[in-house]
């Protein structure tokens, strides 16, 4: 416990002498003054439990001190006991309370009497200290539970978002399914088997896998997250040629961009292979490119594959909008999706299972971006994988030991 603090006033060394061997304690710390002045500095600079001031003092006297303390927000609330060796007739005692004091003393002064009213002053500012503590440690516990409070509307919140979000995403494609259903149903009924000529029965079947796999890959983002958080999201090392999956990917995906108006174009800076796990990376770049085509507004696409001595480099560059500089550290938490006209909705999972993919394999997926000058997404992968740089990544994300092709 740290020693309370009591200040003496009196123009007589000896007074002073005095009066400290007879409030002295181990817990008290004893702070002397010889003028008002010099009493006014240790009252600003200290925090006091009790001032005892003697009256009759040369320059300042111990009224007209009273008077400044009262009037000043530090020391107003400063018990004062004031002492006198003048006789009661002059009236001190009633100009003292006057003045505020909430006691005044005689010389000779009662040993006894002097103890007892110090001890009392100085367990009262001991249980106003407690009080204090007590009520601040209450406000600091009322804060705590206002911002728990404020978490937990917050995931609820989410959590109806999120499921809003679940409905409408499957919504979509399970009603298109559904009318063709019932348009083939139809048909059926009617005999009209012309509609399911070998031509037309392609183009039904292209447009079902179109709809079933929007919805794998729904439920497959669901998933990865539920495994990033539980820790049990699996990355297993092979040998991987990024210039030969970036032209088969490139080459899937340019049909999607010709259907947007939109072109890909690859650039292999310099071939590079490396151990990695190669349907992560492969679900990273698709990714970014749907992304870049999404929010490209039509415009080519660029994907770069670049390397130096430590890291694979892969940049998807667009065209479109930008994002704004603001939005550019959100855009990798979960359920952030950007919001721009006439761009198909999502569950803004998008960025943050690639960039915890990216992390997982030592690597980093960061974003370069200005409104109005289309946004760079650079996905780097270091290119001797070990277990120190594995392990280094998202504690949450389990990786296996490298296989003997990757050594």
């Amino acid at each position: 416990m740290e020693p309370t603090n009591v200040l003496l006033v009196d123009d007589l060394p000896e007074n002073l002498r005095a009066l400290s061997a007879l409030v002295r304690a181990d817990d008290r710390a004893i702070y002397q003054a010889r003028t008002g002045e010099e009493a006014l500095a240790l009252l600003l600079e200290h925090e006091f439990a009790l001032a005892i001031i003697d009256v009759q003092m040369p320059g300042m006297d111990g009224f007209e001190l009273a008077e400044l303390m009262r009037g000043t927000g530090k020391t107003r609330h400063i018990p004062i006991v004031f002492v006198s060796a003048a006789g009661k007739e002059l009236n001190y005692a009633f100009k003292g309370y006057e003045a505020g004091a909430v006691d005044f003393l005689y010389k000779p002064l009662d040993a006894d009497a002097v103890r007892s009213k110090v001890n009392v002053f100085v367990d009262l500012y001991r249980q106003k200290q407690e009080v204090r503590q007590t009520v601040a440690q209450r406000d600091a516990t009322v804060s705590e539970l206002h911002a728990v409070q404020q978490e937990l509307e917050r995931a609820l919140e989410m959590r109806d978002q999120f499921m809003s979000m679940v409905a409408h995403e499957l919504r979509t494609p399970l009603n298109t399914l559904y009318l063709e259903a019932q348009m083939r149903k139809l048909q059926l009924e009617r005999g009209n088997m012309a509609h399911f000529a070998p031509e037309q029965m392609e183009r039904m079947v292209a447009r079902d896998m179109r709809q079933i796999h929007a919805m794998v890959r729904l439920i497959d983002d669901m998933l990865d997250v539920s495994r990033i958080r539980a820790g049990k999201l699996s990355i297993r090392p092979a040998a991987v040629d990024l210039e030969a999956l970036l032209q088969r990917i490139v080459g899937d995906l340019s049909p999607q961009a010709a259907d947007m108006g939109s072109e890909l174009r690859l650039t292999i800076v310099q071939p590079v292979a490396g151990c990695w796990d190669e349907f992560r990376v492969e679900q990273v770049i698709i990714n970014l490119i749907t992304n870049a085509l999404r929010y490209g507004e039509g415009k080519p696409v660029d994907v770069r594959l670049h390397a130096d001595s430590e890291f694979a480099r892969i940049e998807v560059i667009d065209q479109g909008p930008g994002i704004p500089e603001e939005m550019l550290p959100k855009i990798f938490e979960p359920f952030e999706r950007g919001k721009m006209e006439n761009v198909p909705s999502g569950l803004g999972l998008g960025l943050f299972i690639s960039r915890q993919l990216a992390e997982a394999h030592g690597g980093t997926l960061t974003a370069r971006s200005k409104p109005g000058e289309g946004s760079t997404f650079i996905f780097t992968l270091p290119r001797l994988v070990d277990e120190k740089s594995t392990q280094a990544a998202d504690p949450a994300v389990d990786t296996l030991p490298l296989p003997a092709s990757c050594a």
